[in-house]
């Protein structure tokens, strides 16, 4: 732009030159002349192109110098308008910045002005350098300060990092205790927040889980959750001890975890249908027989839940009283049945048959006190049951149990050929116990080893201290029981061999109120 400007001043120079076209001197010299005041190389062209003046050629050199109608800066000029261009001359041998503008009304068509690139170096070298320089200030002091504005940074994001890195190990009870009011103080204040909301939320949760693991725990009845693949996905420790469960079932298929075909019918059922509800039998070391309520659950966990109930003493119970029942209503018939005989019996004979009475009487009587030993013992034995029966505990030595016991079954033992001994070691102390209720065990079993020992054979009584209590044997060397009714031998109206034991007189409940 600065040749533009100064190409024009030599134009209007030029425009108001005396001097004739082919006047190559005073072109020249004039051309010298503008060249020291414009601080350039200036050149006069004509029309045709030729050099007519130039302030770096000599005026003897004009003639060599090369046409300059081509040059792209001349073309443009000699068109009437300004032209800037770039390019080595072969004039000067240099690279040369060129600004020609036309001159008006002039015998001359084009005044350029060019100057040397170097020359243009060397006048912004000052500049460039001092702009170096103060870029260089500058850019340390930059890079001093936005190291200072780093390490505060950086000081505020590693508070950040390692509070966000020990919430996240679970130390919830990490602050950031940032302060000021740029980003770093607000995402310290956001991670407090955090971090409080998430310890209360922990902190329900950790509560609610832990009542319902404490309400699993106490739960009788066992509790299995499986997911909606069908795969275990929970379960209380009642359901690990009646099915036998190791703990590394979680995940596990029901079949895998549980081998019951029946427990997986009710599942598949469930999981397509209504709720359910069925009794199962689990087969194993501990045979169980188990309610099983199931019902399918929808929502955020989906799955289908069990709640089992082992019904298996609740159904022995059950077993038991029907056996009960019915041995009771068996054993009350035969003296029912007997008596209402004997009774029509004697009314029919009692005109015609006197003498038969006394025999009647006697059935009628033996039956009846059959009954009532038999109502006296299910009486004794609901009175056990029901917790009526109230133990009055005093301090009874043991030979004052054995010389009742032996007194009263001496006489029976003798018909019987059957021997009866009893012995106490000396040194041993009292017995604590209900006088009426041990002599009662203790009749019962003596009654019995009178009865089935056999002839010859010897019933002993005798008092084992051991240690802090007491030991009362009653024992024969009979034929014994065989072991298969051994199991069996203290429930209700039990016999080894029923027909020898109704002979005997027995009721079949003494065992069953001994224990």
């Amino acid at each position: 732009g600065d040749l533009t400007v100064r190409a024009r001043l030599v134009a209007t120079r030029a425009s108001v030159a005396p001097h004739a076209a082919d006047d190559l001197a005073a072109w020249d010299a004039l051309a010298d002349e503008l060249g020291e005041e414009s601080g350039g190389r200036v050149t006069f062209i004509d029309a045709d192109g030729r050099v007519v003046g130039d302030s770096l050629v000599p005026l003897e050199r004009l003639g060599d110098v090369e046409n300059h109608g081509l040059r792209p800066e001349v073309v443009d000029a000699m068109g009437g308008r300004d032209r800037q261009s770039q390019r080595f001359s072969t004039t000067t041998d240099r690279h040369m910045i060129y600004a020609a503008v036309p001159v008006p009304g002039a015998r001359i068509a084009v005044a350029r002005v060019g100057l040397a690139q170097a020359d243009i170096e060397t006048a912004v070298r000052p500049m460039r350098q001092a702009l170096i320089i103060s870029a260089g200030l500058a850019l340390t002091v930059a890079m001093i300060v936005a190291s200072l504005a780093v390490q505060v940074a950086s000081r505020k994001a590693q508070v950040l990092m390692n509070a966000a890195r020990r919430m996240a190990a679970g130390d919830l009870d990490m602050r950031t205790r940032l302060v000021g009011d740029d980003e770093f103080a607000e995402l310290g204040s956001a991670l407090d927040q955090l971090a409080r909301s998430l310890s209360k939320t922990l902190k329900d949760l950790s509560e609610e889980r832990d009542r319902l693991s404490g309400i699993l725990e106490s739960m009788q009845e066992g509790v299995l959750f499986l997911d909606e693949e069908g795969r275990v996905a929970l379960f209380n420790p009642a359901l690990r001890e009646m099915l036998l469960l190791h703990g590394d079932e979680v995940g596990q298929t029901l079949l895998s975890a549980v081998r019951s075909s029946e427990l997986k019918e009710l599942i598949d059922k469930v999981q397509s249908g209504e709720p359910s509800t069925a009794e199962i039998n689990v087969s194993g070391l501990k045979p169980r027989q188990l309610l099983v309520r199931a019902a399918r659950m929808d929502g955020n966990q989906r799955g289908v839940l069990a709640v089992f109930v082992d019904v298996t003493e609740t159904r022995r119970l059950e077993n038991i009283r029907r056996e009960f029942v019915a041995n009771v209503s068996h054993e009350l018939r035969t003296p029912v049945t007997s008596i209402r005989s004997a009774t029509e019996t004697l009314q029919a004979a009692v005109e015609t048959r006197p003498d038969m009475a006394p025999r009647f009487i006697e059935i009628i009587d033996r039956n009846a006190a059959r009954l009532h030993e038999l109502v006296e013992d299910l009486l004794d034995l609901s009175r056990i049951e029901s917790r009526q029966f109230r133990l009055s505990l005093e301090s009874i030595p043991p030979a004052e149990l054995f010389e009742q016991v032996v007194e009263l079954f001496s006489e029976r033992a003798e018909r019987r050929r059957v021997g009866l001994v009893w012995d106490v070691a000396e040194g041993t102390g009292l017995v604590l116990g209900d006088r009426r209720a041990l002599e009662r065990v203790l009749t019962n079993l003596v009654d019995n080893a009178v009865k089935y020992a056999g002839e010859g054979k010897t019933v002993s009584l005798r008092a084992e201290q051991r240690r802090d209590w007491m030991a009362l044997v009653v024992s024969d060397d009979g034929p014994g029981i065989e072991e298969r009714h051994l199991q069996r031998l203290f429930e209700r109206f039990y016999r080894v061999d029923k027909g020898r034991s109704r002979e005997l007189g027995g009721t079949g409940l003494g065992l069953s109120i001994v224990k």
